[in-house]
């Protein structure tokens, strides 16, 4: 983890206010339906990694899930904590989570891998804490996504998406809507091999596009592959 981890201090306020309380559009237009489906296969106790100001958890909560959720930014996780007084939130890092072996029947990671430096430790330990048995759900952007970059009209329409240096892992400075963090660019086969790594059997695999194909911000989603949501399974 590097400088005030990776943007995301300084960057605290402006996440808060783009994500709402119902999230950005692309989670409540893509990703929170793909990752509720899931979801509604499980039950039991879940730990979700890297959970901000705490939208999924209480999404979680709402059906019948009980879990933790952690964050290594101190003012999200008291966001988190001012909406739901109830609930468990704790400063934490994916690539040391403070919990004993096999604790969770869910381990959740929302689009949080490409904030981790040392994803590798932290797919290490995401297998650790997760019952025999029980799952590992990921929602992350694709390779070819943060490999490349869109060339857009001069009225803003997205005309054609560059891919270069695919299969070169790095970071890059993400800017918008104030924020101003570090994301991790990696090619599908490192996330992969990792999870093989450690063990782990593959359920699920999807790369889910935008319902409505009428919204003029589902263009770049639907060309260009954005997501990806894998279940992994730990062998009882």
């Amino acid at each position: 983890m590097t400088g005030e981890i990776n943007g995301w201090v300084s960057s605290a306020d402006a996440w808060v206010a783009s994500v709402g309380e119902e999230g950005d559009w692309t989670r409540k237009t893509i990703l929170d339906a793909a990752m509720l489906e899931r979801v509604a296969r499980h039950g039991g106790t879940f730990l979700d990694i890297g959970c901000g100001e705490g939208r999924f958890v209480r999404k979680l909560q709402e059906r019948g899930l009980h879990g933790v959720g952690i964050d290594p930014v101190e003012k999200l996780i008291a966001v988190a904590q001012q909406r739901d007084p109830n609930g468990d939130y704790r400063i934490g890092v994916g690539e040391k989570l403070l919990f004993d072996d096999a604790s969770f029947d869910l381990t959740i990671s929302y689009l949080s891998l490409i904030d981790i430096e040392d994803f590798r430790s932290a797919i290490k330990e995401m297998t650790r804490v997760t019952k025999p048995g029980g799952s590992i759900l990921i929602a992350n952007l694709t390779g070819h996504f943060t490999a490349g970059k869109w060339e857009r009209g001069p009225d803003g329409e997205y005309k054609r998406f560059e891919i270069d240096n695919y299969h070169e892992e790095r970071a890059s400075r993400e800017r918008w809507l104030g924020i101003d963090v570090l994301n991790w660019h990696r090619p599908m086969s490192a996330y992969l091999t990792e999870f093989l790594a450690n063990g782990l059997i593959l359920r699920h695999f999807a790369e889910p596009t935008p319902p409505d194909q009428n919204d003029p911000k589902s263009d770049c989603y639907t060309r260009v592959p954005g997501f990806v949501v894998m279940e992994w399974e730990k062998p009882a």
